[in-house]
């Protein structure tokens, strides 16, 4: 049943491990979907913000729409490939730059659903604006904020916090992106003792070419491992060995951010500016890149509004064979599912941002699946956005293909969709495999008594249902995740270690997964506005039908990969794929070298 593994991907476990379930299990609403339960009390009632906070976000986002609409110029952003000084002096002006940075250090000390509110107006207006806030405060200040000594934050945050100076994080270099462990850059201890020497070269950072304080990581010795393990420094570029090679890269979208290629030679670090512990800056990092995935969320919901906004208006006006276009049901069939997949995006960020605010330990997996459905959705709803404009939409004098532009990188920004997938199927093995490990010979027990998934009598998830309107929907929610706890078990006991090498199986499960953790999220909010007194009925009605739409649409994409698990050619495609990865594999048709230099 398991594949020998390699020793690399033994190593890689290990070290996945070491990184991501250090210390005892910690509870959460998504690792109790992987066994089959709706954990009520993580998830419901659905979070609101208290009457003070609420009307401080209020203020925060007016705040915002006004500058936006005054002072950010999208189209002269992406032409000049910049932003201009005083577009940053401004966001630092009202507040953004330092949202949630606590007031002693020069912040506005708000939570991190008022600022998901706010970079919701961002990412709304702005692609690039929206990625530099992200870049100088969910990754940039917030490393230095969670991490950081009195006196790190003390000497940085003031400026950082009030845009007087810009902060960048970086990771990403050559060999080290979506592998986050593989960094090169290295950090050797000065002969004094008092620092450390940098060597290695950074890429794609955003900011990094223009900022005044970076977080660098970089490989330090470790006794108990050859290669070292990762470190993260702030790093200044007074530095003597600091050098940016590019300060602005060119790139299909978000072109108004600076994206710099920077280079570290023998650059000495004091040890004060260790941030963090030593051989813990991998830990910092994915933590910190939790906060940059919430705010994805909030961006990509924002951009979502704009296109459903553009839609329905181009729909009601724009006429075709005696009808207007929002009379044909395949334009309103991508409208609705625009909205109803908007508000699953909503959902989803406004619970996990309140999350954050609870203190809660874990929500690692919430926030990746957050991104990957986020960023997923919004591709396709600003395809759809242009598909009703139509030949109009195609011209650059609409927006469409500039959102297009800076929507692609989603899929690829703070962790590549595909990596994010197997990952959030990943924890659900590992957390589902320790769990069956204690048990004598678990896995063949489980496997020899499998049985269709459909013909078994499964025990659902108990939802509660606090309004007659959504028993049908808790029926078939809970249902939903006993069957995908069950395939999930099935695959596992199938393939144990070697589940591994399974990623069309892993991707199918984690967007399984993801899909069940934005309709309970769709779920507890519609539950909280149906039983709310004081809504209009209206406003209940128009609410409760978007919600139900995606609770229909989730339900119905999850059956499907149920259904692809079984009958899928899988097999064919790694078959096809060999082949034409072959080096020798050469079709007549294919043009070689030297006859494609001749065409050209």
């Amino acid at each position: 049943m398991s594949a020998t593994l390699t020793d690399l991907q033994k190593k890689q476990i290990e070290q996945a491990n070491e990184i991501l379930f250090e210390g005892p299990d910690k509870e959460g609403f998504a690792k109790d979907l992987y066994f089959g339960r709706f954990r009520t009390e993580s998830i419901m009632p659905y979070p609101e913000l208290p009457e003070y906070a609420r009307a401080a976000g209020d203020s925060m986002v007016e705040k915002t729409k006004n500058f936006c609409s005054q002072y950010i110029d999208p189209v002269q952003i992406d032409r000049e490939a910049r932003i201009p000084d005083g577009v940053i002096k401004g966001l630092g002006n009202i507040g953004v730059l330092g949202m949630t940075i606590d007031k002693q250090y020069g912040g506005a000390g708000m939570s991190q659903i008022n600022y998901c509110r706010v970079m919701e107006i961002i990412g709304g207006h702005c692609g690039s604006t929206a990625v530099f806030v992200n870049a100088h405060h969910s990754i940039g200040l917030r490393a230095l904020q969670l991490f950081g000594t009195d006196e790190q934050k003390t000497k940085w945050m003031a400026p950082l916090a009030a845009g007087e100076k810009l902060a960048a994080f970086a990771l990403t270099e050559q060999l080290a992106g979506s592998d986050a462990g593989n960094v090169q850059t290295k950090a050797e201890p000065s002969n004094d003792g008092k620092g450390y020497v940098l060597t290695g070269e950074k890429r794609w950072i955003t900011n990094g070419g223009i900022a005044d304080v970076l977080t660098v990581m970089a490989r330090t010795p470790d006794p108990s491992v050859p290669e070292g393990k990762i470190t993260a420094f702030l790093v200044t570029p007074d530095m003597k060995g600091f050098e940016v090679l590019e300060e602005r890269m060119d790139k299909v979208g978000i072109r108004g951010t600076a994206t710099g290629r920077i280079r570290f030679t023998d650059m000495y670090v004091p040890k004060e500016n260790v941030l963090g512990e030593v051989g813990r800056g991998l830990k910092l990092a994915l933590t910190v890149l939790d906060f940059g995935r919430t705010t994805f969320g909030a961006c990509c919901t924002g951009a979502a509004k704009f296109c459903i906004e553009r839609m329905v208006s181009r729909a009601n006006t724009r006429r075709q064979f005696g009808q207007t276009l929002g009379q044909f049901q395949l334009v309103r069939g991508k409208i609705a599912e625009a909205v109803a997949d908007m508000y699953a995006m909503e959902s989803a960020t406004l619970y996990t941002a309140a999350l954050i605010d609870s203190g809660a330990e874990d929500y690692m997996v919430e926030t990746a699946m957050i991104k990957v459905f986020a960023s997923d959705q919004l591709w396709r709803i600003t395809n759809d956005c242009l598909q009703i404009w139509g030949g109009k939409g195609f011209f650059t004098d609409q927006p469409f293909e500039r959102l297009m532009r800076d929507a692609r990188l989603n899929l690829i920004g703070e962790g590549a969709n595909d990596v994010l997938r197997c990952f959030i199927a990943s924890v659900g093995f590992r957390h589902v495999g320790v769990e069956l490990q204690g048990k004598d010979e678990s896995f063949m027990k489980l496997w020899q008594k499998r049985v269709g998934i459909m013909g078994e009598s499964l025990t659902a998830a108990k939802i509660p249902v606090k309004h007659e309107h959504l028993r049908f929907y808790a029926r078939a929610l809970g249902k939903q995740i006993a069957q995908f706890s069950w395939q999930l078990k099935m695959s596992l006991a199938k393939y144990q270690e070697g589940i591994i090498n399974r990623q069309f199986l892993q991707a199918r499960l984690g967007d399984m997964a993801t899909e069940l953790f934005m309709a309970s999220c769709v779920y507890s909010r519609l539950t909280a506005v149906l039983v709310n007194g004081t809504i209009p009925e209206p406003v209940k009605e128009h609410e409760f039908n978007t919600g139900r739409l995606y609770l229909g649409l989730a339900h119905q994409r999850n059956e499907q990969r149920l259904h692809e698990i079984r009958l899928n050619v899988d097999e064919d495609k790694e078959l096809v794929a060999g082949q034409w990865l072959k080096d020798t594999f050469e079709k007549d048709w294919v043009l070689k070298p030297a006859e494609r230099e001749i065409e050209q």
